[in-house]
């Protein structure tokens, strides 16, 4: 490590159960490079955390080292930007938010990501930058609580979320279109919003719209096990006892990940009411939930047919391309992948 000229803290920045940021991964993570550490290096963290790590916590510890940062050595703050699966955005053509600790570190973090992206975006701070990266994910997060909302109160309505959502995208400025779903998943966009509501504490203040957003967004996992009631209700059946086929346990399509998944409160909660229930996903073999080890079934038209009910969860390219579930008795479609008609609920 000492004789890197410079080197990136890229480490998972998860929550409690409290919903308090978990800064131990990076923490330690300073503390290893605080031993090593040698005058000239640039170091950068990347992980997602909340304002004022760069300079409160990351700084300090590699100040232990008995070289001054900004002086001796060089800090800088650059966020990663992933969305996995994504065709079209990827690292070198995502732009990069660089930040440093005083202005050569800024331009040292910059020189160093201009050999390996397309644009480089510099911010005045490294807490611009941190509150940059939790902006961006927390407009996911609310925006997506707002076309949940909207599928429920379709739901009410009698109408199709999905039809009014594009009905307003055909809008050509001023609108941009997020979809409903089962609820939130993955490491960034249901946990990273957490990050400013906490430190936002500190300052007396209440995100109010992150804290809703997280409720509507939390719930949704609920409102697709009232949809499967009411789909086997309507066919004379309870969730007990009923075959139930879970497809997609990834928290979206085509990744391997199931961090955060809705599927897995979906999976949950039907095994609490009784459901003799099975999953189907190519990309995750095995899940383990409360001590419990389920494996995937074969997509087959077989799997499909011995289900009483089929849930879309996530719509991974198999599913598309062998669509099985068109044949379900009953098929309660989170992700409006299915026509409209007989034995197919939306939520």
């Amino acid at each position: 490590m000492g004789e890197l000229d410079a080197l990136t803290i890229c480490v998972p920045t998860p929550l409690s159960k409290t919903r308090t940021p978990d800064l131990g991964y990076v923490v330690a993570a300073a503390q290893s490079v605080a031993e090593h550490l040698r005058p000239g290096q640039l170091i950068i963290l990347q992980s997602t955390t909340y304002p004022g790590t760069t300079e409160e916590v990351v700084v300090p510890i590699l100040e232990q080292s008995g070289l001054k940062a900004g002086v001796d050595f060089h800090v800088g703050y650059a966020p990663e930007r992933v969305d996995p699966g994504n065709p079209t955005w990827h690292l070198r053509n995502t732009p990069k938010l660089v930040a440093g600790l005083t202005e050569e570190c800024r331009a040292r973090t910059a020189q160093l990501y201009e050999t390996v992206v397309d644009t480089v975006v510099p911010v005045s701070s490294t807490a611009v930058a941190e509150t940059a990266k939790l902006h961006e994910n927390t407009f996911r997060a609310v925006n997506i609580a707002l076309a949940n909302e909207l599928a429920l109160m379709c739901d009410r309505l009698g109408i199709s979320a999905w039809e009014v959502i594009d009905a307003a995208a055909s809008k050509p400025f001023a609108f941009l279109p997020h979809y409903p779903g089962p609820g939130l998943g993955g490491d960034c966009i249901p946990v990273v919003p957490h990050f400013l509501s906490w430190r936002l504490k500190e300052y007396g203040y209440s995100t109010r719209l992150i804290d809703a957003a997280h409720e509507i967004n939390a719930a949704m996992p609920l409102h697709v096990i009232a949809k499967v009631a009411d789909a086997l209700n309507d066919q004379g059946r309870a969730i007990k006892g009923s075959k139930v086929l879970l497809l997609g346990m990834a928290y979206k399509p085509n990744v391997h990940d199931t961090r955060e998944s809705p599927s897995l409160e979906v999976m949950r909660q039907l095994l609490a009411r009784g459901a003799d229930l099975t999953y189907c996903d190519p990309w995750v073999p095995t899940v383990e939930l409360e001590g419990t080890l389920h494996s995937t079934v074969e997509w087959t038209a077989e799997a499909v047919a011995e289900a009483d009910c089929v849930i879309m969860l996530a719509g991974h390219r198999e599913f598309m391309d062998e669509p099985h579930w068109r044949d379900a008795r009953l098929l309660v479609d989170t992700r409006n992948v299915a026509d409209d008609g007989p034995g197919v609920w939306k939520i």
